[in-house]
This record gives C-alpha cells, sequence and structure tokens, in this order.
C-alpha cells in the first residue's frame, strides 16, 4: 500500500490482486444521505493529534471484509485509525460493526512496515507459471489480538447465520 496526502484528500493506492485505490476525504463531517453503495463506501476522515481516524459506510455486500473471507453486509460501518509510531511503521486498527452479519462490533490490528520501492505492475493471467520468483515478501496481516498481539482490549465476535448462500 501506498499513502497519498494532500489537505482535503487521503488516498490509498493498493498494489497486486485488487490493484485500485480508495478517497478520504477529509473536507466533509457527514457522509451523504442518498448513497449508492459501493464496494470502498464512503469514507471521511479527521485528524486526532496524529491520528487519522476514518469512518466509513455505505458498501455494498458484494465482497469479504477481508482475505480470510469473512462476510458483510451493507450495514457494515468501519472506524479506521492509521497512526505513525515510527518512521517504517503505520499501526492500524479497524472496528468492524455490522449488525446484519455480526452480533457485536469488534476490533482489529496491524502493524504495517514501510514500502520498500514503488508499486508495481500487477496483471492477473491464468495459469501463471512465473510466482516462483517472487520470493521475500510475506504480506502484513491484520490479528484479532490473540497471542501474537500485546494489545489486551480486543473484542471477537459471533458470526450471524446468513441469507446468502454460495461463494463471493
Amino acid at each position: 500500500m501506498k499513502y497519498l496526502q494532500m489537505p482535503k484528500l487521503f488516498v490509498i493506492l493498493f498494489e497486486g490482486n485488487i490493484h485500485t485505490y480508495r478517497q478520504v476525504f477529509l473536507d466533509r463531517t457527514e457522509h451523504p444521505k442518498d448513497l449508492n453503495p459501493s464496494w470502498y463506501g464512503d469514507s471521511i476522515g479527521h485528524w486526532e493529534g496524529d491520528t487519522l481516524v476514518v469512518d466509513t459506510v455505505g458498501f455494498n455486500d458484494l465482497s469479504w471484509f477481508d482475505f480470510a473471507g469473512h462476510p458483510h453486509t451493507e450495514q457494515l460501518h468501519t472506524i479506521e485509525r492509521f497512526r505513525r509510531p515510527d518512521l517504517g511503521h503505520i499501526d492500524y486498527e479497524v472496528t468492524i460493526d455490522d449488525p446484519g452479519a455480526y452480533t457485536k462490533p469488534f476490533t482489529l490490528y496491524g502493524l504495517f512496515p514501510l514500502m520498500q520501492g514503488e508499486i508495481m505492475e500487477y496483471i492477473c493471467q491464468e495459469n501463471n507459471r512465473d510466482v516462483s520468483h517472487l520470493t521475500g515478501f510475506q504480506p502484513p496481516t491484520l490479528n484479532d489480538g490473540g497471542a501474537t498481539s500485546n494489545r489486551q482490549d480486543t473484542v471477537g465476535s459471533e458470526i450471524k447465520p446468513s441469507s446468502r448462500s454460495g461463494a463471493r
């Protein structure tokens, strides 16, 4: 990921499988009333000291909220916190609130290293036979506060049965 900060806009560029971007509007305090659900929702942000707090609503329900395949509905509401504790890392926290999929909100944490170099071009191709040369990269993952986390305030959540069926 690469972060671009401007006075009224914060942009997150994604490398790899989804190769896209996300916009966080810093000059708004409310979400539009007539949102059309979208893949990334509508994100507004503000600064609390050295932490960027991002409030996002308006997601469609056509994806998972992570690569592990956890579901969500159009009721998904996230609050993210981005903080740079040192030159080489981004401390990330996200609270997931989706009463259509989970019985209570829960929080996930991550610590993302500074990206070395530029974002690489990515082209998805069937029968890719050239993956073996890509070594030495372990993508950062979020955890739920388990044994590897030093955080004590993570709350788990039960998954509600879904009326939807089939893989996404």
